[in-house]
């Protein structure tokens, strides 16, 4: 089993400590960690109303048509666009690919559309995970702890992780059919 490695920093100042990112699940973890898009497929990704996408990626190297259900972090309605984030770090699979090309199309409950990857920079990573750490406490630190950060629930220990993983906003392409009722 391979294990992933970036960086955090212990503490505001101090020398970056290596990270070690789990892999990706396997076996019945996996199976488990898929059921999302499994719910997808079978026409009940509304179910998860606007918490959780569909995000379709084409393989940067094979050339295929791939999805996974991502949770949001946060979404602006009115803007059309949605945040969200690789808890495995850059390496994931399908943030190498929006990295290669970031056009594609999400669903998002009923409803599909088209998108292009913005990647954030690590600083605004930091505000994001400041903002949702309060809004989801224990979740926060369960996929903290998870992606192999150790935090304390202060705000400069949730800032110090989200500047350490990737933060993607999909933002919507304006114009005719760019948002359409899935189906």
């Amino acid at each position: 089993m391979s294990v992933r490695s970036s960086y955090r920093l212990a503490a505001v100042g101090e020398r970056p400590e290596p990270v070690r990112h789990r892999p990706p699940p396997t076996g019945w973890q996996r199976a488990v960690a898929r059921l999302p898009l499994r719910l997808y497929r079978a026409g009940l990704g509304p179910l998860s109303g606007q918490r959780m996408l569909l995000l379709h990626h084409t393989g940067r190297t094979s050339g295929l048509d791939r999805t996974v259900v991502l949770e949001v972090v946060t979404r602006d309605p009115a803007g059309g666009s949605w945040t969200i984030v690789s808890g495995f770090g850059p390496e994931a699979d399908w943030y190498q690919n929006l990295r290669r090309r970031p056009e594609t199309w999400i669903q998002v409950g009923n409803r599909r559309h088209r998108v292009t990857a913005r990647f954030l920079p690590p600083q605004e990573g930091g505000d994001l995970m400041v903002r949702y750490a309060p809004r989801h406490p224990r979740l926060a630190r369960r996929l903290c702890a998870f992606m192999g950060f150790r935090v304390d629930g202060s705000e400069a220990g949730y800032r110090r992780v989200g500047e350490s993983i990737p933060f993607v906003r999909l933002e919507a392409v304006p114009g005719p059919g760019a948002t359409r009722p899935f189906g």
